[in-house]
């Protein structure tokens, strides 16, 4: 059954999981305690590990120079690790966890459908227990819908969204003259249907010479054996395969086609990412494409040095994956706690509407209408390490992603249709 994501659904889940919060409030004081929701077990626990090394060492940098300065002093950032195992009724007792400890700031990104229930609860806890309210930073749950239909002002989204990946991507697609069919395939859930959706519609603006060939959507976190999927892309004859997969469920995807001798391109929303590069090997050379907020071999001075300190960080090379995006939101966050002076979350809130943000040589700023971050965005190509543009490959595989389009935070921008309700 299709899942989507609807304001009845998240609604319903919500009152139901916060019913039990309601312990008294706790004087603020000592580390601003933040909450990482995520899947730490199971099938996807290497995303959230991911995650949660970006975040340590965001954090470190920020307590590195004294922490966040605030009207009763500086107070260092002190993460908290809360394992939802992918499931939405989990991190909803998680988030009740996370309250009950201290967490004003909730942070969480691995799934559209976990952040749109988190989203619903968190307004109607913060309604319901003011001197406990939270704020919610969301890193990679990029369905539209988020920063639309459900917008909140609890909520900010620090990644671009599906449609604006989507465009950064088919920019790309529309200089493809080889391409005459493309199979579509991505995960069952609000996120995945939004992709196809989306692609459907930009193909048919932009490309409507390109024959979809194939449209279908699996189970996520479920499917262990993709060569039934990885044999009819092959059989349908396209010369492209579009996913927003990401996880267990892309390196699958791309291990099979390869084992069918699919030698098609891999257009992707995280095709640098957690093992695919290596899953895919000599075979994706010139072929798989991924868009990305930001990518190692981006060529400036600033995101060498920058790439270069966090491997020192994290030398393993199974730690390397770096996001961009994660540094700026905890540097965002840093900024509006000590605009706000404080880290109570309606004063950090308003103060994070207003953020503008600069690492790495890279900029963002938050757009206050709808509270999506807007920032540079990249479309690269994978190659092998050592060629011209490719310094740096993807955990230690050998292969890297050659920057091919830079879009700039002006062109990545798309309207929205939120009508924020503010406190």
């Amino acid at each position: 059954m299709t899942q989507t994501v609807s304001r009845r659904t998240v609604l319903g889940a919500a009152l139901a999981g916060l019913g039990s919060i309601g312990a008294p409030a706790r004087a603020q004081s000592g580390p601003i305690r933040l909450a990482l929701i995520e899947s730490l077990s199971g099938s996807f626990a290497n995303t959230g590990e991911a995650v949660a090394r970006n975040l340590v060492w965001a954090i470190e940098r920020v307590n590195a120079r004294g922490g966040v300065k605030t009207a009763a002093g500086p107070r260092p950032l002190l993460l908290e690790r809360f394992d939802n195992k992918g499931q939405t009724e989990e991190s909803l007792a998680m988030l009740r966890a996370a309250i009950d400890k201290g967490c004003r700031v909730i942070v969480q990104g691995n799934s559209s459908a976990v952040a749109a229930v988190l989203i619903d609860a968190i307004n109607k806890h913060n309604e319901r227990e003011p001197e406990r309210r939270v704020v919610f930073l969301n890193y990679s749950a990029v369905d539209p819908i988020l920063t639309n239909e459900l917008c909140s002002f609890w909520h900010f989204r620090f990644d671009a969204h599906a449609d604006m990946r989507m465009a950064a991507l088919m920019s790309v697609i529309r200089d493809d003259r080889a391409l005459k069919g493309i199979y579509l395939i991505g995960q069952d859930y609000s996120f995945g249907q939004a992709v196809l959706r989306e692609a459907r519609r930009q193909l048919g603006q932009q490309r409507p010479d390109v024959a979809i060939v194939g449209d279908e959507l699996h189970a996520v976190g479920r499917v262990k054996d993709f060569l039934p999927y990885a044999a009819k892309i092959k059989a349908s004859g396209a010369q492209a395969v579009l996913t927003g997969n990401w996880g267990n469920d892309l390196t699958l995807l791309v291990k099979a086609a390869r084992e069918v001798g699919f030698d098609g391109r891999f257009y992707t929303f995280y095709g640098n990412a957690l093992g695919a590069p290596a899953a895919i090997g000599e075979a994706g050379v010139g072929k798989v494409v991924a868009v990305a907020d930001w990518l190692p071999n981006v060529p400036t001075p600033e995101s060498a040095a920058f790439y270069e300190s966090f491997r020192r960080r994290y030398p393993d090379p199974q730690g390397d994956y770096v996001h961009l995006r994660m540094q700026l939101m905890i540097e965002a966050l840093a900024q509006a706690i000590e605009r706000a002076g404080s880290s109570d979350a309606l004063a950090v809130a308003y103060a994070l509407e207003h953020a503008d943000v600069t690492l790495a040589g890279r900029r963002g700023r938050m757009r206050a209408g709808d509270h999506q971050f807007q920032q540079p965005l990249v479309v690269g190509v994978m190659e092998r390490q050592g060629t011209p543009g490719v310094p740096f490959d993807v955990e230690g595989s050998g292969y890297g992603f050659r920057v091919v389009r830079e879009i700039s935070a002006a062109q990545a921008e798309q309207p929205f249709s939120c009508r924020m309700v503010r406190p």
